[in-house]
C-alpha cells in the first residue's frame, strides 16, 4: 500500500542506455515516454521526482563492467546515483511525517540501477534520503551523496575531533577531495594536500593548511623531510605510486593510509597485498568503498547548512545536455561537482 500524492507515474522522461561500448554517453538517448519505476512501492520505499542529479564517476564506470552491469542494472537504464527531488508518493511503513507529500529531500540511491536518477522518478529507500536542511540550495544538496559521505567516511572515523590532528590528503581539488579538506578542517585538523599549480590557489580558498604541487615538487619526497607528523592520510589517486611504499617515514606508528580512489584499480591489489618486508607499506592500508549511511548523510548536510563545508560546482548543466556532462566528468577536468538539472520544482 502506498500513500500517493498524484496517480504513481506510468511513463517518464529519461536518458537512457542499452550499452556502454564505447561509451556510456555515446548511447544516452532522451525518451519522453519511458517505462516508470514500477508500483507499488515496498513498505520503506518513497518514489521521488528527481530535480537535480549529481554525477558521480561510478556513474558511468559502475555500468561498464560486464559482471557487475548484467546482474545489477537491467536494461534500457538510466544513469545517476544522486540527487535533489520532491517526494510524491511513500509505501505503508515510510515517515510521513518526515517525508510527506511535496518535502524536498536530497539522497542516493545504493547501487547503479535500472531507475538512476537522470530519469523524471525514482525509488529510494526511506533510509537513504533526508530533507533538505533550511538554506541549502536544491542543486548543492544533489551532490552529497558519493562524494561527501565518501569524505565523511574517510575522514571522521580516524580522527579525533578537534584535537588539532595532522591530516594529509593526496588530490584535494577533485569532487571527494574537495569535501575532504573541508571536513578535515571542520573536525580541528590541520591539512596538507596536493594540486596541480592552477588550483593551488583554490585549495588555500578551501582551507588547507599547506599545498603541495604535484606538478613542481616531489610529493612523497616533501612529505618524507616532514618525519612522521601525519594522524591519517586519504589518497584519491594513488600516485606517486611509492607513496604508499614510503608512508612510514610520515605517517605515525599505528595510524591509517586510507585510499579512497586511484587512476588504476590495480593499485588497491598491489597495494594491499604487498607487505612491508618485500617493499611494501608499513602502515594499515585501508581502501575505503563508499556505502549509504543515513547519520552520514545527514551530518555533511548539516556542515553545508551551517557554511563549514562549501559545495563548490563545477557546472551546471540543463536536462537536454546530459550527455555533454558525462564527456566533462570523464574529462577528468572538473574542479567540483557536475550536476543536471532534470526538473523543475513544482
Amino acid at each position: 500500500m502506498t500513500t500517493p500524492t498524484t496517480a504513481h507515474p506510468t511513463t517518464m522522461k529519461a536518458w537512457l542506455y542499452t550499452s556502454t561500448t564505447p561509451t556510456l554517453e555515446a548511447n544516452l538517448t532522451l525518451h519522453s515516454s519511458a517505462r516508470a519505476p514500477p508500483s507499488p512501492l515496498q513498505p520503506s520505499q518513497v518514489l521521488i521526482r528527481v530535480l537535480t542529479a549529481a554525477l558521480n564517476p561510478a556513474d558511468y564506470k559502475v555500468p561498464a563492467m560486464p559482471l557487475i552491469s548484467t546482474a545489477l542494472i537491467r536494461k534500457p537504464a538510466s544513469p545517476g546515483l544522486d540527487f535533489a527531488g520532491e517526494v510524491i508518493s511513500t509505501g505503508s511503513s515510510a515517515d510521513t511525517s518526515t517525508f510527506a507529500a511535496g518535502q524536498i529531500v536530497y539522497g542516493t540511491l545504493d547501487l547503479p540501477t535500472q531507475f538512476g536518477s537522470l530519469g523524471e522518478y525514482l525509488i529510494a529507500r526511506e533510509t537513504n534520503i533526508h530533507p533538505v536542511p533550511e538554506g541549502v540550495s536544491i542543486d548543492h544538496a544533489a551532490t552529497v551523496g558519493v562524494a561527501g559521505m565518501t569524505a565523511w567516511q574517510s575522514i571522521a572515523p580516524f580522527v579525533t575531533a578537534d584535537a588539532g590532528e595532522r591530516v594529509f590528503i593526496n588530490a584535494g581539488s577533485g569532487g571527494c577531495g574537495i569535501f575532504a579538506i573541508q571536513i578535515a578542517k571542520a573536525l580541528g585538523c590541520t591539512v596538507t594536500t596536493t594540486c596541480s599549480t592552477k588550483n593551488v590557489e583554490f585549495c588555500r580558498e578551501l582551507g588547507a593548511d599547506e599545498v603541495i604541487d604535484y606538478t613542481a615538487e616531489d610529493v612523497t619526497g616533501v612529505l618524507k623531510a616532514k618525519g612522521q607528523v601525519f594522524d591519517h592520510v586519504v589518497d584519491h589517486i594513488g600516485l606517486p605510486a611509492e607513496l604508499y611504499n614510503e608512508c612510514h617515514a610520515f605517517l605515525k606508528p599505528g595510524k591509517v593510509f586510507a585510499q579512497v580512489g586511484a587512476t588504476r584499480f590495480p593499485t588497491f591489489a598491489t597495494r594491499l597485498l604487498r607487505p612491508g618486508f618485500l617493499g611494501g607499506g608499513k602502515r594499515r592500508y585501508l581502501p575505503i568503498f563508499w556505502k549509504p549511511n543515513k547519520e552520514d548523510l545527514v551530518k555533511v548536510g548539516e556542515l553545508i547548512r551551517d557554511g563549514k563545508v562549501k559545495v563548490v560546482l563545477d557546472s551546471v548543466f540543463e536536462y537536454e545536455d546530459a550527455p555533454k556532462a558525462f564527456e566533462k566528468l570523464r574529462s577528468e577536468r572538473a574542479r567540483g561537482k557536475i550536476v543536471v538539472h532534470v526538473a523543475s520544482r513544482a
